[in-house]
């Protein structure tokens, strides 16, 4: 040790100790630092504690540190940067409270034990303080995040709990986080600490990757702070604090935009409150809270099957079922022949067991269901009567359903090549009613259409009700790229960006991948139309839009505010085109399926009227070939 010390200007350095090679001394060394370290004032210290939180992010489940007191040094850390503000701004000291409670939540994320050695080292105390904003959001992430970690283990969880205001704090931490982070960091370039800013982009980035940074960060702090209420939705007794209203309407928007899309975030912790009987009648008494997950559960977002757990959950429960009833059903309709979505299989079984139970148990109730909830269950459960008549029908009677359907399907098509939207759309339902319900393909191709007809219409609903169910029936499921790109205009019309985006997002993603000289991408070009609706609804779901309307707008420089600080274009969308719709768009029929050809000499886009529309111009009916 004595070489090291004359090599070495900091007496005691936690690298020199590292660097020892007698293994007991060495331990020795460690625990001595972790000892004195806070209660030293020495210049420098924030380069041990920066080397730590690189060591327990490389290997979090490595346990000498643990054993040799790093919980209780980290702890006495973060007490000494809240007591001594002196001390704090010292040097570089800013940056410890941050690196001590990354390092715990670091050390705790996986093993239970270690968790069990935090708490009793007393770690708890310190990152509530933090969580509180004693210091800045900065270290509310990482505390967080800590918390949340000590919160899933059964072991740990009581400690966790018997600090009253955990849960209380980090439902008030959900819903204020993004406007925390927009108003102190996003907002004003000059006001930003630089610590903040080291830490963020580690000294490398300018204004612009410090702004999208601070987008990711934000994301994950509302994300981790509902992974923590999370842990407590799953104790019947924390429900009453956690389903009030005004937090439960604002789950289905906290989603992480395209910032942290693994983390489940409102759809996952709406999932767990309704997994439990209590949870879920404060749900049902939220209307608008039943809508979103109807529009989540007939969406492209990777949580769609965890709205739809909820749809089910609520129709089981005869508490909840008849508040419910008019909007969940025609939601699962639309997904009754879906087959396997994730790890769900035969969902669409369990959906139409669970729709055929609820509507008996109306029994002489009946009365009260809507008409249209009725024929729409009726038809389902009769399309399931049809397919088990069909698996025992002779195979050319079958043929001779399908060509009758074929015929009434080119009808259609016809009348909509005319500009008779509405005869168009009636001659589709009379082929769905011919169609063999086995006939799959063709069933696509029909329900598709009729959204086009939806479109021009102006009844996104319905557009979106016959996208999805072309989408179920699609093979593989959710991957028929003119219904997602059908049901992501349905869902701008009303104004529902984020499902709109979603779906716009897989149709381009469909469109690369696809054989379709129609809709795949010249020279890997993402089509105009596409790449502006996804601009547009890039705007209207950025995450920091609502802190920015209600700050006044985005007041720095750089590409993120332009792009996502402004109003959305709010001009009307072309209707329903999958051609490339650059150019005027008026063409000739290809044949008799209605495509149309586009004229690739003329290259300057006119916005066309919706009369226009209605009559079949700049509108591509792009079925698929059977």
């Amino acid at each position: 040790m004595d070489k090291m010390s004359q090599e070495c200007p900091y007496p005691g350095c936690f690298f020199c100790v590292m660097k020892e090679g007698n293994p007991s001394k060495r331990r020795q060394s460690i625990l001595k630092f972790f000892r004195e370290l806070p209660s030293q004032d020495e210049d420098g210290q924030v380069l041990p504690i920066s080397g730590l939180w690189n060591t327990a992010m490389a290997h979090p489940n490595d346990h000498e540190f643990i054993d040799l007191g790093i919980f209780e040094c980290m702890a006495a850390l973060i007490w000494k940067g809240l007591k001594n503000r002196r001390w704090l701004a010292h040097d570089q000291n800013i940056y410890i409270p941050y690196y001590a409670a990354h390092i715990i939540g670091s050390y705790t994320m996986n093993m239970e034990e270690f968790a069990e050695s935090a708490v009793h080292a007393g770690v708890i105390p310190p990152l509530v303080e933090l969580l509180r904003g004693r210091l800045t959001w900065v270290e509310q992430r990482v505390a967080v995040r800590a918390i949340g970690h000590l919160a899933t283990y059964a072991s740990t969880f009581p400690a966790v709990a018997s600090h009253g205001e955990v849960l209380e704090l980090s439902i008030e931490l959900a819903m204020s986080s993004l406007e925390i982070v927009y108003s102190h960091f996003y907002q004003y370039v000059d006001r930003r600490l630089s610590y903040h800013c080291d830490l963020l982009t580690r000294g490398m980035g300018g204004v612009e990757m410090e702004s999208r940074k601070a987008e990711e960060w934000a994301s994950q702090l509302q994300c981790w702070s509902l992974q923590l209420i999370n842990c407590f939705a799953f104790k019947p007794e924390f429900l009453s604090v956690i389903c009030k209203p005004e937090f439960l309407v604002k789950l289905p928007g906290m989603w992480g935009g395209l910032v942290n899309e693994n983390s489940p975030a409102g759809t996952g912790l709406l999932r767990t409150i309704c997994h439990h009987k209590v949870g879920r009648v404060p749900v049902a008494n939220c209307p608008t809270v039943v809508e979103a997950l109807c529009n989540i559960a007939r969406s492209s977002d990777d949580w769609q099957y965890m709205a739809i757990d909820c749809l089910l959950w609520l129709l089981q429960d005869p508490n909840t079922c008849q508040k419910v009833i008019d909007k969940a059903v025609p939601a699962l309709i639309d997904l009754a022949e879906i087959s396997t979505l994730g790890d769900h299989k035969k969902l669409g079984d369990t959906i139409v067991n669970v729709l055929q139970e609820c509507i008996e148990s109306q029994g002489t109730g009946r009365s009260s269901l809507s008409n249209r909830i009725i024929e729409q269950t009726e038809e389902l459960l009769n399309c399931r009567q049809r397919l088990k008549w069909e698996k025992s029908m002779p195979k050319e009677d079958l043929h001779i359903k399908q060509a009758a359907a074929l015929v009434v399907k080119l009808e259609g098509n016809s009348l909509f090549s005319s500009g008779n939207i509405s005869g168009a759309a009636s001659k589709y339902s009379e082929a769905i009613t011919l169609c063999p319900v086995r006939s799959k393909k063709e069933r696509v191709v029909l329900y598709s259409n009729r959204a086009q007809c939806h479109l021009l219409l102006q009844q996104p609903l319905a557009a979106i009700s016959d996208a999805t169910r072309a989408l179920c029936l699609h093979n593989p499921v959710n991957r028929h790229a003119k219904s997602l790109w059908r049901r992501a205009q349905a869902y701008d019309m009303l104004g529902l960006a984020k499902e709109s985006l979603l779906d716009a997002i897989l149709f381009i993603n469909e469109c690369s991948q696809s054989n379709d000289p129609d809709l795949s991408l010249r020279q890997n070009k993402v089509p105009d139309y596409a790449e502006r609706l996804v601009k547009k609804q890039m705007r209207a779901a950025w995450l920091f839009r609502e802190a920015a309307i209600k700050h006044g707008g985005v007041h720095c420089d750089g590409e993120a505010g332009d792009i996502y600080g402004q109003e959305a274009d709010d001009s009307e969308w072309e209707t329903a085109s999958e051609s490339d719709i650059g150019n005027d768009g008026r063409g000739e029929m290809l044949d008799d399926d209605s495509e149309w050809k586009i004229d690739d000499e003329r290259n300057k886009y006119e916005k066309p009227s919706l009369k226009e529309i209605k009559h079949g111009y700049n509108v591509q009916l792009a079925e698929d070939d059977a």
